[in-house]
């Protein structure tokens, strides 16, 4: 097909990354995304582009798709904070969540120690920081709020008992509390939200250093609970709208973490939410999702959205939603696919700059790719796991591969990990 050998640039090693890095430019914000969350060359690359936009062009900010209060304590480990764990494998390893092989796995441990070690190298005020953009975690966040409440803003605990005792009857339990919302007139939303507002009225009057960070922390968790609470009361209401809620959330996150660090962000996501939605499926549906928020907020010229896709392998994913993990065999692309149409054109790993003017006509064509979740049933790839895609108009830049393996998780699902109600499955 016209243009695509010529486009599909190869891709060996860091160094190949070059035309990507020229293409990043003075780019405040480049949003990386995953065919899967189980896979280890997504996860390779990913670090490879990380560790040269932090060395080479100065990022100071590495935001995903994680819990806030399990990467503040990564975070805590990469930035030498005291007290924190001197190894960040023993902060991912203590991830509860599932899926945990998200991020406790080997390629996250290689790049948090690789942080680390840049990081001890350079001032307190200029490390670069590990933070989580996800929603899930309502509960976690409401207790690392109120102890911290306890400890700083005692004028403040009546509001934030407050707002712990509305959630308690629920049990921790999203599912019953989105249940329960559904007939009940009230929820908990008011009594976070005025506790929020209250940490932030506050703000201009606390200490800088380490008070300002661990401040901002709180209003972060509180933000969490807020938007967690919105999230599971919206399940009730259909998929797109909890899809939304989550999305708008993780950007709403990243402003606050541009605005208050002043740093140049990496993001690290599915492609599901990284790539522009609107060049998807998803906007029929009604769905927004992070990168196209992150072009509509700060322009086409201040973001660049990343994609990956591999066209077969193995993969790391559950059967079904809080299963046990496994390894996975990913069967060569659906035909007609984007996956596909590389293999067949092009058959080695490669990276696709998209051009800003004109561009082969292939990249406006509507193609099938590859989607894999956190839930993954190869018996599907027939008819499900691919989304509609407009690759020019998605991405930035894509980097297929031609042959994947899973990932290495940190360790097996454990039995008392939390499993969050079933929404999405990226």
């Amino acid at each position: 097909m016209d243009g695509i050998r010529e486009l599909a640039l190869p891709l060996r090693d860091a160094g190949d990354l070059d035309p990507l890095l020229e293409r990043i430019g003075d780019a405040r914000v480049v949003a990386v995304g995953e065919a899967s969350h189980g896979t280890h060359e997504y996860y390779a690359w990913r670090a490879a582009l990380t560790r040269r936009l932090v060395e080479e062009h100065g990022f100071g900010l590495v935001a995903v798709e994680g819990d806030w209060p399990d990467c503040t304590r990564v975070d805590r480990s990469v930035r030498l904070r005291p007290g924190a764990d001197a190894d960040p494998r023993t902060a991912l390893d203590a991830i509860s969540r599932w899926p945990t092989w998200m991020w406790a796995n080997d390629d996250v441990v290689d790049s948090c120690r690789w942080l680390r070690d840049h990081n001890a190298a350079r001032p307190e005020a200029a490390r670069v920081r590990f933070a989580g953009l996800d929603v899930y975690s309502l509960w976690d966040s409401m207790h690392e709020l109120l102890a911290w409440v306890q400890d700083n803003e005692p004028g403040h605990v009546e509001a934030a008992r407050q707002a712990l005792r509305c959630f308690e009857p629920f049990g921790e339990d999203g599912a019953e509390y989105a249940f329960a919302s559904r007939f009940a007139p009230s929820t908990c939303e008011a009594t976070v939200v005025d506790l929020l507002r209250r940490l932030c009225e506050e703000r201009g009057a606390a200490a800088g250093g380490d008070d300002a960070a661990d401040r901002f922390a709180a209003e972060q968790n509180a933000a969490v609970v807020a938007g967690a609470e919105r999230y599971y009361r919206a399940m009730v209401g259909g998929s797109a709208e909890s899809w939304n809620v989550r999305d708008v959330h993780m950007a709403d996150t990243l402003d606050r973490l541009l605005a208050h660090t002043g740093a140049r962000a990496v993001v690290w996501e599915h492609n599901t939410h990284v790539g522009d939605a609107r060049a998807t499926d998803m906007a029929d549906a009604g769905m927004t999702n992070v990168g196209q928020l992150l072009r509509e907020r700060h322009g086409t010229d201040d973001v660049v959205l990343v994609g990956f896709g591999g066209h077969r392998g193995g993969v790391i994913a559950g059967h079904q939603w809080g299963a046990q993990m496994q390894r996975m065999t990913v069967p060569p692309a659906r035909e007609g696919s984007l996956e596909d149409l590389l293999h067949r054109e092009v058959g080695r790993d490669a990276l696709v700059v998209v051009p800003r003017g004109e561009r082969p006509a292939w990249l406006d064509r509507r193609l099938g790719h590859r989607a894999i979740g956190v839930v993954y049933r190869p018996e599907r790839e027939r008819w499900g796991n691919y989304v509609p895609t407009v690759l020019g108009e998605r991405y930035d830049a894509f980097l297929h591969l031609e042959e994947t393996t899973p990932l290495q998780p940190l360790h097996l699902e454990r039995p008392d990990e939390h499993v969050p109600p079933m929404a999405h499955t990226v």
